[in-house]
């Protein structure tokens, strides 16, 4: 029981050294300015999201991060959350092709896609994911945001972080230095580049914005009810403090003459 006993505390005690070493080679990711407060902050009741950065942020998921990552929980009906129209979303959706089926043959088939579909795979399964990325599949991005510490934060920093290593600080083979990365060493090439896409609006497309519009995206498709569940909370809170004051009246009221 003693020797058992030491092995747990040893291999405790080798976990902790292990995370802290990971812990000291992460760095904290600065805080970045949301307008929709972020999807973690209980202090933003009043906070909607930018849709015109969200819908810029769409476009540079698909003519960017479509190519290797996928959002299997969101699908084209969706995007009118974010201000696409009904026909914008048809058009959207019917860019791809979705295979479907099978048909009275027995046989599979393409088909346009439609607005009830999920978006389209860049892979068709983990495995051919995998072997088109050095043997580990891209992330699922469709809760990426909530799924990280310090949340939008940290993916803005992830893609903007991306630097020359050091000299005393050499990295494996096939892996760039980020400084916002545990260990610093990733295998996702920098995704973003000076004008790597043409926004419709105007906006100049820096690496810090195309950063800041994809994040506000995958924030959307990580809470795409965040707006309707924060104006539900401010609803309750008021009708509770109405509430808190009719019942603080009536009981100074019926129990006026008690003494």
């Amino acid at each position: 029981m003693r020797r058992l006993r030491s092995l747990i505390v040893a291999g405790l005690l080798g976990l902790a050294g292990t995370n802290g070493a990971l812990a000291a080679e992460s760095v904290v990711p600065p805080h970045q300015e949301w307008a929709h407060g972020g999807v973690n902050s209980f202090l933003s009741m009043f906070k909607t999201f930018d849709y015109a950065a969200a819908q810029r942020g769409f476009q540079v998921y698909k003519e960017v991060c479509s190519a290797c990552h996928s959002m299997d929980l969101v699908a084209y009906r969706n995007l009118t959350g974010i201000g696409f129209t009904e026909e914008q979303v048809k058009a959207i959706a019917a860019q791809y092709e979705i295979q479907d089926g099978p048909n009275d043959q027995g046989e599979m088939f393409t088909r346009p896609g439609l607005p009830a579909d999920h978006f389209k795979k860049p892979f068709p399964n983990k495995q051919a994911a995998a072997a088109a990325n050095g043997g580990k599949a891209p992330p699922d991005l469709s809760l990426m945001v909530k799924a990280r510490e310090h949340f939008e934060d940290y993916v803005y920093a992830i893609l903007t972080g991306y630097e020359e290593a050091p000299a005393d600080h050499p990295i494996p083979d096939g892996t760039h230095y980020n400084k916002y990365f545990p260990g610093h060493a990733i295998a996702m090439p920098a995704p973003l580049f000076e004008d790597g896409v043409t926004y419709a609006d105007g906006t100049k497309a820096t690496i810090a914005q195309q950063a800041h519009d994809v994040v506000t995206f995958l924030a959307w498709a990580a809470e795409p009810h965040l707006v309707d569940r924060r104006s539900t909370g401010v609803k309750v809170i008021l009708f509770l403090v109405v509430f808190a004051g009719i019942m603080y009246a009536a009981k100074r009221r019926v129990w006026a003459d008690v003494h």
